[in-house]
């Protein structure tokens, strides 16, 4: 069916959302802007779906909504009586819509007959990933684009061991949705009923009080909190870590903990930031004044579901400086690592999971330790299921998570990156450094003089609309078929295709990538250096990772700007 008889179908229905048929009277006012909202279906993925909120078939409103939890809902009654039973949990953050949408999607669910649990407010991702498993519920649902812009909402799909599905789960899912013809028919029972009869219940501070006990165990040093007196400014980001954040530092007895009031509610806007994304240090304005009023040794950040955690600190000249996800999981790995084996509980087949776009800077910490580190695909749903696979196997206990992309996970008693375990893991070892005389950012610096001065970086084009999809199918494209000699002066060794499972190096040599098949490309140079391509999963983006290692701090830095500045230069070539 075309984009035009799609709109046309919308336009006719007579019992459309009143708000959403006044927006398809303007957007037929602008072809354009009505085949953009058409000319696809909101493509629900391997992490469930993302886009701008607003009428059509492209687009996150009810309808969008509807088809995606009717699909889980097919799902899901094929596991069985017994699945639906366990049901399904449900979360949300504060962007526009969100409660709206999850209540949608409740009603949905409960319509076929399969009990849902919704929180009675906003909540964070990884206390719904944790809800799933203390419910021994079959799905879980959070309502949330993330750090996105404001016009942008999303829905990700979570299965019974409280992570994202894999692809392999995903796909019976995404053939389950793919099958519904008329998003604009499906059938939803009025949401008091559906209560009344039990199929929807309403949770809240009984989860809370649980989380919270769990993230109390992953303190190494629990008493530091009493012992230091650390100042800590925090900001949620008008999102949804405001109280886990602050419950969970007090009751770890940090008391000098400012919160950023301008930041402090829910705000679907975001109003004060450019963008709510504790990657970019604009994010962090707000907090740098209240820092700097207060003489805070640590700024720490939330985004807006809580599955990131950003932090700056004084550098040695005694400006804030925002850490990278990976200096930030370089400092809270080598700190838990440091206390286990100080306090003889390092297990000896203990595993560190990072991605494959994550510094090398973590394996050297681990294998120091004796600890091994494994390589999974970008996306944390591929940390947990690893974490699943070694739980029914033994061959290893994981010890710490990490990306690049500033999501972190110590205790697995939840299963998706946790900006709430994190926050409060980076107190502690910016705490245990204080009593040291050291700030979090002396800590790095020895890191790097022991294991080498590792650096990275990240450029992406946003690319938006079906021009940009396009324009980001065919980089990627010419990048496979065409891959550069070299960058600069640096030549290529090895090159790395995720969607052929190969690595291919000089020599001739192929040697098969055990790992999923995905649309990424790497490139390895001969000091170790190396560039990773590929499309972001969750926004009209395409992103290009650089990683180095130097033996300065300023040779790195030099270095990575170099490789960086002409890479660049070939992929404008190539658009």
């Amino acid at each position: 069916m075309d984009w035009k008889t799609k709109s046309k179908r919308w336009l006719n229905y007579a019992d459309i959302d009143f708000h959403l048929h006044n927006e398809l009277i303007e957007l037929s006012q602008d072809e354009k802007l009505l085949e953009e909202a058409f000319y696809k279906e909101l493509e629900f993925g391997t992490g469930g779906m993302r886009g701008e909120i607003g009428a059509g078939t492209n687009r996150m409103n009810i309808y969008t909504v509807r088809k995606a939890s009717a699909g889980l809902a097919a799902y899901i009654e094929s596991n069985g009586s017994t699945a639906k039973k366990r049901g399904v949990v449900i979360a949300y953050d504060s962007r526009h819509m969100s409660p709206e949408f999850a209540m949608e999607a409740a009603r949905t669910l409960a319509t076929r007959g399969i009990q849902t649990y919704v929180f009675d407010e906003l909540r964070p991702t990884p206390e719904l990933s944790f809800a799933v498993r203390y419910l021994n519920a079959f799905s879980g649902i959070v309502i949330t684009a993330s750090h996105n812009p404001p016009e942008y909402n999303g829905y990700k799909v979570y299965g019974a061991d409280g992570a994202q599905l894999p692809p392999s789960e995903a796909d019976k899912v995404i053939a389950q949705v793919n099958e519904i013809e008329n998003e604009l028919l499906i059938d939803v029972k009025d949401e008091q009923f559906l209560k009344d009869n039990g199929l929807i219940t309403i949770i809240g501070q009984t989860i809370d009080r649980a989380y919270t006990e769990k993230l109390l165990s992953i303190s190494e040093n629990r008493s530091l909190g009493d012992e230091t007196d650390l100042t800590i400014v925090f900001t949620p980001l008008h999102g949804t870590g405001n109280k886990p954040v602050r419950d969970g530092l007090a009751a770890l007895h940090y008391k000098n903990v400012h919160v950023v009031k301008e930041q402090e509610q829910p705000d679907s806007e975001f109003s004060t930031v450019k963008s709510p994304n504790p990657e970019e240090k604009s994010a962090f304005e707000l907090a740098i004044l209240e820092g700097e009023k207060t003489n805070a040794e640590l700024l720490i950040a939330t985004d807006p579901d809580a599955d990131r955690l950003g932090i700056a600190v004084k550098n040695s000249v005694g400006e804030y400086e925002l850490l990278t996800g990976n200096q930030t999981g370089a400092l809270l790995l080598h700190y838990i690592l440091t206390q286990k084996k100080e306090k003889n509980t390092l297990p000896a087949n203990g595993m560190v999971l990072k991605t494959i776009v994550t510094s090398e800077l973590g394996r050297k910490i681990a294998a120091s330790f004796g600890v091994e580190t494994t390589d999974v695909l970008t996306g944390f749903k591929f940390i947990a299921e690893k974490i699943r696979n070694y739980e029914a196997t033994g061959e290893y206990k994981f010890l710490f998570g990490y990306e690049e992309s500033y999501g972190y996970l110590i205790g697995d008693f939840a299963r998706d990156k946790d900006a709430i375990q994190a926050a409060l893991m980076a107190t502690e070892a910016a705490a245990f450094y204080k009593k040291k005389g050291m700030t979090l950012y002396d800590a790095l610096l020895s890191i790097y003089e022991e294991y080498g001065y590792f650096q990275e970086g990240l450029r992406s084009l946003t690319l938006k609309g079906k021009a940009g999809a396009e324009a980001i199918q065919h980089t990627l494209a010419a990048f496979r078929s065409q891959p550069p000699k070299s960058v600069g002066d640096m030549k290529i060794t090895a090159v790395e295709d995720y969607l052929t499972s190969i690595r291919a190096e000089n020599g001739g040599q192929e040697i098969p990538i055990n790992l999923p098949k995905s649309n990424v490309l790497k490139y390895f140079f001969e000091d170790g250096s190396w560039i990773c391509l590929r499309p972001s999963g969750t926004e009209p983006k395409i992103k290009f990772y650089f990683g180095v290692n130097g033996t300065s701090l300023n040779e790195s830095k030099e270095k990575l700007n170099n490789i960086a500045e002409s890479f660049m230069q070939l992929v404008e070539q190539i658009l």
